[in-house]
């Protein structure tokens, strides 16, 4: 089902959430009921992970116009760029509409012109969900074009690319005011009168390859490189050997104008040269990294032949070249989003961790990992014998997992002092990756979920004294080339699914996770929002309750 954005943009929540809050708040040593009370406060705490990086929230929180003696301000991330009909928006990934609709609302009458790419379909979608203030008013001076379906770059996007480069090149031959000093809101009477913002990711919805390079030659090579299990930071390295915008690209193609890029994070450890291949972070280019990659894939041999040759004949860049003309602001992350979460669960009652915002790896190893968590919590949370053997597997399986702000020991001291009387509740994010094995559809969210119930299969007697629910969820609403965002298991779902004639294994081994979901219960574990308008990768919440009788 889908859900209501329950928080304003830029405000709090209205007087009657308020009141039902106070009113049904919860101590955090009361014990929080059955297993359908806990998965309505998995989706509830999901929800409110989403809520706080929609496009509204983080613009209001970003961006801000000063009255001034002269023409208005916008302050943004330490910035302040005199306002005189002088800026120009660029932008391309799942926010970027939504974003665009609020930098419209906010700067008004100043923006000159604007080019958006966004997925296919969006925009209709967000009308249909009727979110209002994720699109543009009518007579917009921003133009939406939409391309990208499947999340794969197409001619469409391509096309919207050369677009966005035309409207950078614009800045570039001089269409402001001449003479006019181009540095940011520098005192003294000297203004900026043209200004390029840059906003959101998504490398699929900005695809320039160099020639003679073809789409369908990037493609091929982004289509192999997923397959065989890449991670992002991997295929975006190669997209921008690759292309002509990104590696900051489009922020060359504006020089001389300043560029401000409000940056959404979609990516593990926030790298700015990351995040949609960093089309206005000068990074320096090493053809060295796009072969290693390549090779490590063993694809040397079978991408267009075209590829090599354009990652040999490309110049270096000087990574300092944009200093002081460039400024990349990251307003939204997944971090920010599990604060909230945080937030949530905790007015809900739950003893809450937020263990890390950089899960990754193969979800076979991330399954193992969630599935001992909530074995090892179970048994803080009852009187059953302490196994110290099992800690040690979680903590081994962790360390193999090699994620970077994963303190788990110390974390499982504290939720073990702390959540002796209630409810636990873990919060995780980050992006896992799946090895597709099968012709059957799925994302990683919703096999990360299966796969955690199949692993708690195996144990679910040793958690006979607690309730326990695991959701993984995109927060951008599609997990995979599915209408799901995720999926929510239990420690008793693979038994369930048996007795009603579903094979949990041969869905897995078919890739057919989304399968499984639909024909199980009617549905009713998918986690299905829409499109949401936003996208910080994905959002993990696991939640362990003692039986109300132990």
């Amino acid at each position: 089902m889908g859900f209501p954005c329950c928080v304003p943009a830029g405000g709090r929540p209205p007087y009657m959430a308020q009141l039902l809050r106070r009113i049904f708040s919860r101590p955090s040593h009361r014990l929080i009921g059955n297993m359908a009370a806990l998965q309505d406060d998995a989706h509830r705490i999901f929800r409110s992970a989403v809520s706080a990086v929609l496009p509204p929230r983080m613009l209001q929180r970003a961006l801000i116009v000063r009255d001034t003696a002269g023409p208005p301000v916008l302050e943004c991330g330490g910035k302040q760029i005199p306002l005189e009909n002088n800026l120009y928006l660029v932008g391309f990934g799942k926010a970027v509409l939504g974003m665009a609709a609020a930098v419209e609302q906010i700067v008004g009458k100043h923006l000159v012109e604007g080019v958006i790419s966004v997925p296919r379909g969006i925009e209709e979608t967000l009308r249909q969900a009727g979110k209002r203030d994720m699109l543009l008013s009518p007579g917009s001076r921003i133009r939406v074009m939409e391309g990208a379906a499947d999340n794969m770059p197409d001619e469409a996007a391509m096309k919207a690319a050369g677009e966005i480069q035309k409207v950078a090149e614009k800045l570039q031959r001089g269409h402001f005011t001449a003479g006019a000093d181009l540095s940011v809101a520098v005192s003294g009477g000297c203004t900026v009168l043209s200004d390029l913002s840059l906003l959101g990711g998504g490398s699929a919805l900005l695809p320039a390859p160099v020639p003679p390079l073809t789409l369908q030659d990037k493609q091929a090579v982004t289509k192999q490189l997923a397959l065989k299990g890449a991670t992002i930071q991997e295929l975006n390295t190669v997209r921008r050997g690759l292309s002509q915008l990104k590696g900051g690209g489009l922020s060359r193609a504006a020089h001389p104008a300043q560029v401000v890029s409000l940056i959404l994070s979609d990516v593990i450890g926030d790298d700015l040269d990351v995040i949609a291949s960093g089309p206005t972070v000068c990074s320096a280019y090493r053809v060295e990294d796009c072969l290693q990659i390549l090779s490590k894939y063993g694809l040397r041999g079978s991408v267009p032949a075209a590829v090599e040759d354009v990652l040999l004949s490309r110049p270096r860049v000087d990574p300092t070249q944009d200093h002081g003309r460039v400024h990349n602001i990251l307003i939204g992350s997944n971090l920010l989003s599990l604060r909230e979460a945080e937030q949530e669960a905790q007015r809900s009652g739950y003893v809450t961790s937020l263990l890390s915002t950089a899960i990754s790896g193969d979800v076979r190893l991330v399954s193992q990992f969630y599935a001992l968590l909530a074995e090892v919590l179970c048994s803080y949370l009852t009187a059953a014998p302490q196994r110290p053997e099992l800690e040690e597997t979680l903590l081994a399986v962790a360390s193999s997992m090699d994620i970077p702000d994963l303190h788990l020991s110390a974390r499982l001291q504290e939720m073990k002092e702390a959540g002796a009387s209630g409810g636990i509740c873990v919060l995780c994010g980050g992006e896992t990756t799946v090895r597709v094995q099968g012709k059957g559809r799925g994302g990683r969210n919703q096999e990360l979920a299966l796969r955690v119930a199949a692993q708690w299969h195996q144990s679910v007697a040793a958690m006979q004294g607690c309730e326990v629910v695991f959701l993984s969820g995109g927060t951008d609403g599609q997990d995979g080339p599915t209408p799901a965002a995720g999926a929510v298991s239990y420690p008793q779902l693979v038994e369930q699914a048996r007795r009603n004639g579903l094979d949990v294994e041969a869905f897995l081994t078919a890739s057919d996770s989304y399968g499984f979901f639909s024909d199980f219960q009617n549905g009713r574990r998918l986690l299905v929002t829409g499109l949401t308008g936003t996208n910080v990768m994905d959002v993990q919440v696991l939640l362990v309750q003692r039986h109300k009788d132990q």
